[in-house]
């Protein structure tokens, strides 16, 4: 007995051990998915996805070995390459913020990478050559084409979102691909990385079909050191992966606008991701206008949740998909969203902060860039760092560069500049400049376009040339109190930006893309010249040569065949001529 005893302890011991901490104690990884479905002003429904996975281990060290709910070939990737932190977005279409309001989190059009290292990497050019390859390869993009002409250190715009000291930016670079199109072989990958995949939890409303029928689609992940608890004594690494789409389709009927789980993804919820600790769906039902117009939500929600979001107070309908009442009356969940009454676009509210980018001119020579920046608060100056990087193609003079407000000139605090180098670097602009209470700041540069050599051109060079958005760095004002929230209990909408304290909040804006036109060669010509040259051979020295190596011979007339003898002695016998 005693030995049957020893053998079932050490059976049991075994168990325990390759079960891992998940017995007996605590286990050193946890998922949280959510997803928040904000009604805009505009009456267009924006819904976004961030699934945050936190793991208490140090990947720098390389002493991980097993991988659960981490992904292995990001945290490989962090160790191998010396990676502090990582952010990788990819969008299709534009957030239009004037419209749409500030938004939960924001990226340029096309693909956007920018990455901190550790102070030991010696070679940060050559990791940073090495980490986009590889992040093409995972996500099916095109970031291999992250190169020095498109690479950019900045001193002030990208501060380190987690742990770490934000003072030495040669260990940062920021790329940007503004003509990269997103779509399903980019979506899929992104899918594969998350714990339950797109079978269980939030991710089975991540329909591809759905999704890029959309007005504004982005996908992004974002890798960053973080506290393990209260006094920072162990540092964790988290994993977010965020989605965000808007819909622009609306039930008619009276001017109503009807939302749907299933109308926006053709699916519900049925259940939540079983690795998950936490599972939540929240839904603004906060009032859009004056009038205090209600949004009803059906099904109930069991809680609600009030939060300062943005310098703002909202409240969320909260519907946690780990509850046991959830689903036990009905096997799924689809949240529909019903005003109740018809929204009026003249009330509208109006951003705190939000940008205008377009570039003027005529001709294929000069042009001028121009940047407005509105700030709408009635009563409060505050600054901004503007982040402007401009292609190499693109010679811009900087002695034409010009910052009006209100009719004066308005003079930047902090200004870098470093001059691009033809087919080496683009030019990189930062400055912080303060915008008054209620004004509207314009800044323009003017440039010349350069002539690219022939083999330098796209395979559509008439389709123009991207420049990549601008990108504004801003703490606004907040006209509510905001006060410290958990990271831990706060949802995660409110938790990736941190804020330095509760009388403004952190905002960054990206403006639109520019297409440039440059002088481009007629490539029709070629070919032209390569017909008129066949034609002018074919013909004329064809012609002139058959003439010199023909051999002529003078044939004599012949007596005629058997047929001419026989029709002769025919012709003789009934005496008639011969011919």
């Amino acid at each position: 007995a005693g030995g049957m005893a020893a053998a079932a302890e050490l059976v049991l011991l075994v168990l325990l051990a390759a079960a891992g901490p998940g017995l007996g104690q605590a286990r050193p990884d946890a998922l949280r998915e959510e997803l928040l479905l904000s009604p805009l002003p505009a009456g267009d429904m924006a819904a976004t996805f961030q699934f945050r996975t936190r793991w208490d281990a140090d990947l720098q060290r390389g002493a991980v070995s097993h991988y659960r709910l981490f992904p292995k070939a990001l945290g490989r990737l962090v160790a191998a390459l010396g990676v502090r932190e990582l952010h990788l977005a990819l969008t299709q279409g534009f957030w239009r913020t004037r419209t749409w309001g500030q938004p939960p989190l924001q990226a340029p059009a096309g693909a956007e990478l920018w990455v901190w290292f550790q102070p030991t990497v010696t070679d940060i050019d050559k990791a940073w050559k090495e980490l986009s390859n590889i992040l093409s390869g995972i996500f099916c993009a095109s970031l291999n084409f992250i190169d020095s002409t498109n690479t950019v250190t900045p001193t002030a715009s990208f501060k380190p979102l987690g742990l770490g000291n934000g003072t030495d930016h040669h260990l940062l670079r920021y790329a940007v691909l503004p003509r990269e199109v997103v779509c399903t072989e980019n979506l899929t990958p992104w899918k594969k990385l998350l714990p339950c995949g797109s079978k269980a939890g939030l991710a089975v409303l991540l329909k591809a079909e759905r999704l890029f029928h959309s007005s504004y689609h982005s996908q992004a992940v974002h890798i960053r050191p973080i506290c393990r608890d209260a006094s920072c004594l162990a540092v964790s690494w988290e994993l977010r992966q965020t989605l965000t789409v808007v819909f622009d389709s609306f039930a008619g009927g009276q001017g109503k606008k009807d939302w749907s789980l299933f109308r926006m993804f053709s699916r519900t919820l049925t259940d939540a991701c079983p690795l998950a600790s936490q599972s939540k769906v929240y839904v603004d039902i906060s009032p859009k206008n004056k009038e205090k117009e209600l949004l009803e939500v059906t099904p109930p929600p069991a809680s609600l949740h009030e939060a300062v979001v943005q310098g703002e107070k909202r409240t969320y309908a909260v519907y946690d998909l780990l509850s046991n009442s959830l689903f036990n009356t009905s096997r799924s969940l689809n949240v529909q969203l019903k005003w109740t009454r018809p929204q009026d676009s003249s009330e509208l509210p109006t951003p705190v902060l939000h940008a205008h980018r377009y570039v003027s001119g005529y001709g294929l020579q000069t042009g001028e860039i121009s940047t407005l920046i509105y700030n709408t608060h009635p009563y409060r100056a505050f600054p901004v760092i503007l982040l402007e990087t401009v292609p190499w193609y693109l010679r811009l003079y900087v002695h034409t560069l010009t910052i009006i407000t209100k009719g004066k000139e308005n003079k930047p605090s902090y200004i870098h500049y470093q001059p691009a180098q033809d087919r080496r670097r683009p030019h990189l602009l930062e400055m912080l400049i303060q915008l008054p209470a209620n004004s509207i700041t314009k800044i323009t540069i003017q440039f010349e376009r350069a002539l690219l050599k022939w083999t330098e051109y796209p395979p559509d060079p008439n389709h123009g040339f991207y420049v990549g958005s601008s990108v504004l760095s801003a703490l606004v004002p907040s006209i509510i109190a905001m006060k410290e929230v958990d990271m831990e209990q706060s949802p995660l909408f409110t938790s990736l930006f941190p804020s330095s304290d509760g009388s403004s909040y952190f905002v960054r804006l990206y403006t639109e893309p520019l297409l440039v036109n440059l002088p481009t060669p007629d490539f029709s010509m070629p070919y032209n010249v390569i017909c008129l040259t066949c034609t002018v051979v074919a013909m004329c020295y064809g012609s002139f040569y058959n003439l010199l190596t023909r051999t002529f011979h003078v044939e004599e007339p012949s007596r005629g065949g058997l047929a001419k003898r026989l029709a002769n002695i025919i012709r003789k016998l009934r005496g008639v001529p011969p011919l």
